[in-house]
């Protein structure tokens, strides 16, 4: 019977595992997804993260639903709900490309939105749902078969892991889809991601209809079960209010980080980085490594979890990344390094670029053993009709120099790897009866992943893409305070059994 509950155990946590790549892998479509739009708005940053923000305001209307649906029909069935949602949020968004891009529905200032970005951004909504419940599931669910406390977080961070390894490939996917970013990038240039995440989804919902999950909070039905009445709250714990605030802060840092990173290194103008060609793809590159680093990170929390206390590991990444994040601030736009070959390949992308646009095989050879702009007026015309110029495709031979800036940005991957698993883990610490509550909470304040990325896009339209990273440092400070003090359970007088 043991042995049967274990090897239980085991595809539940793998099961869990898998849902956690899920949800990185939905939620990390929307910022570089938001690059096409900002431009086709003619560089609106905030238009541009409107998409992430709606993905994350479903969690304010899906958090405690979410949580509900937990206890009244179990892990499994909201896992199965949250498949077919994805599937449709991922649906409605791939119809964006179809329908509306001439339709004019209202005007915002000096912006005409169209149809097609409210279908969506319908799509982002619905996906935030989905988001929001694989959330709700898998979080209490891995500390819960970890037994709590140190080994409940180490399940937590082995899951993240696989979390960071999705959200590495997800902007780099769609960053080699759009590559130069332009007026004219559209979301059928994404496309195939969509179709391939829509099958993951509909793949991992009849793998999940045959995967047995134990279902710990799931009420009892019958004649004469009796509702439970508890006599407290999440909110009766001052450890699990600030951190749900921790929470909401937190999710904010996660994604506004890399998300501006992003749209910094696709603005090719003298407010962005200043890449002239590709910005796109190297922003999805470099973005990535900002993923792989949390993959790092958590990596090595779920080794060291077990000698390291979550509290020691939240101050601190919280303290380190307030300083990669002001050596980020203060260092000059000029000091920079060239993007390796492997990332952007100037001979290669400049090919590419002459082929695509119908240059003979012949002529683009000449062009790349001598590269200037009399080689390519003969063939202006073929250039024009892919919407560049000569210029364009000298710029393309240039090796892009990217800001050491970002360097110190995505370093903060290997910080922020460790916030989640430890907000969640010291916030539910003691909390017994009242978890699966306190998750629907927790999932309600991930709304702050959309709120703050937005904020600090309206920062940077007004001050600069650098100067909006002042929001993240004090957020983290936040979570700083949280470690130091706000972590500590002063209700302990509280049954919870």
């Amino acid at each position: 019977m043991e042995q049967q509950k274990q090897k239980t155990n085991v595809i539940a946590i793998i099961t869990m595992f898998f849902l956690f790549a899920m949800i990185s892998f939905v939620t990390n479509l929307a910022a570089p997804f938001g690059t096409i739009w900002k431009n086709q708005y003619a560089g609106a940053n905030t238009l541009g993260m409107m998409g992430n923000m709606m993905n994350f305001l479903a969690y304010l209307f899906m958090g405690i639903p979410a949580g509900n649906m937990l206890v009244r029909i179990g892990y499994k069935k909201t896992s199965l709900i949250a498949m077919a949602v994805g599937f449709v949020g991922l649906l409605i968004q791939y119809l964006s490309s179809l329908f509306g891009a001439d339709v004019d529905v209202f005007s915002l200032g000096e912006y005409a939105i169209k149809l097609n970005f409210i279908i969506y951004l319908l799509g982002a909504f619905v996906c935030g749902f989905s988001v929001c419940m694989l959330n709700t599931v898998v979080n209490p669910m891995l500390n819960l078969l970890g037994g709590g406390g140190n080994k409940g977080n180490l399940l937590i961070q082995t899951g993240g892991a696989l979390n960071s390894l999705s959200g590495t490939l997800t902007p780099l996917f769609v960053g080699v889809l759009i590559g130069t970013v332009t007026p004219k990038t559209a979301m059928s240039d994404v496309a195939p991601l969509l179709f391939i995440a829509m099958g993951v989804f509909a793949f991992t919902f009849i793998v999940i209809s045959f995967v047995n999950i134990p279902e710990p909070h799931m009420r009892k039905k019958g004649e004469g079960a009796a509702k439970e009445k508890f006599s407290h709250s999440p909110w009766s714990f001052r450890h699990t209010v600030l951190g749900v605030i921790g929470i909401f802060i937190y999710v904010g840092i996660e994604i506004g980080i890399p998300g501006t990173l992003n749209f910094y290194l696709a603005d090719s103008s003298e407010k962005g980085a200043g890449i002239l060609t590709n910005g796109a793809a190297i922003g999805g590159a470099i973005a990535a490594i900002y993923w792989l680093l949390m993959l790092v990170g958590r990596l090595t929390s779920s080794i060291i979890s077990g000698k390291v206390s979550t509290r020691s590991q939240l101050i601190t990444a919280s303290a380190l990344a307030i300083l990669f994040i002001a050596i980020a601030i203060f260092t000059p736009k000029s000091v920079g390094f060239n993007v390796p070959s492997f990332v952007y390949d100037p001979v290669a992308k400049t090919s590419e670029i002459l082929t695509n646009a119908g240059v003979p095989a012949d002529q683009v050879a000449l062009f790349i053993d001598n590269p200037t702009e009399e080689n390519l007026m003969a063939h202006a015309d073929l250039l024009q009709g892919m919407s560049l110029t000569p210029t364009d495709v000298m710029n393309s031979m240039k090796t892009p120099l990217v800001p050491v800036s970002c360097l110190f940005l995505v370093l903060c991957g290997l910080c922020t790897s460790v916030m989640w698993g430890g907000i969640f883990n010291l916030a539910v610490e003691g909390l017994g009866k009242y978890t699966a509550q306190a998750s629907g909470i927790f999932m309600m304040m991930v709304v702050g992943g959309g709120i703050f990325p937005l904020l600090q896009q309206v920062i940077s339209d007004a001050v600069g893409y650098m100067a909006s990273y002042w929001l993240i440092v004090a957020m983290l400070a936040y979570l700083l305070f949280y470690g130091l003090v706000g972590c500590k359970n002063v209700n302990k007088d509280i049954p919870v059994d």
